[in-house]
């Protein structure tokens, strides 16, 4: 498909963070589980819930100020679960 760096996925690096959506693009960004947070969906690999994302952006915060509060969520789970979103609630307005 494409070459990762050799740095092994770093993060900054264009093909490595293009690598990493595609991965997570394959499996959704958020996951649910009773050992973790009891069940409340969060990002993956993450005890951070969605909710949280929801009522940052609700209370007129920026995905920034979101990522800086919550170090272990990537840019690229936030943007994937936007996008996941959006295309679910336009897929199913047709």
């Amino acid at each position: 498909m494409f070459a990762v760096c050799s740095k092994r996925r770093c993060r900054s690096c264009p093909k490595c963070i293009l690598h990493r959506v595609i991965e997570k693009d394959r499996r959704s960004v958020v996951t649910t589980s009773p050992d973790v947070m009891g069940g409340t969906p969060v990002f993956s690999g993450t005890r951070v819930p969605i909710a949280t994302l929801i009522d940052y952006l609700a209370g007129g915060e920026s995905i920034d100020d979101f990522l800086e509060g919550f170090p272990t969520v990537m840019r690229e789970h936030v943007v994937a679960f936007l996008e996941e979103t959006k295309a679910r609630l336009f897929d199913s307005s047709s």
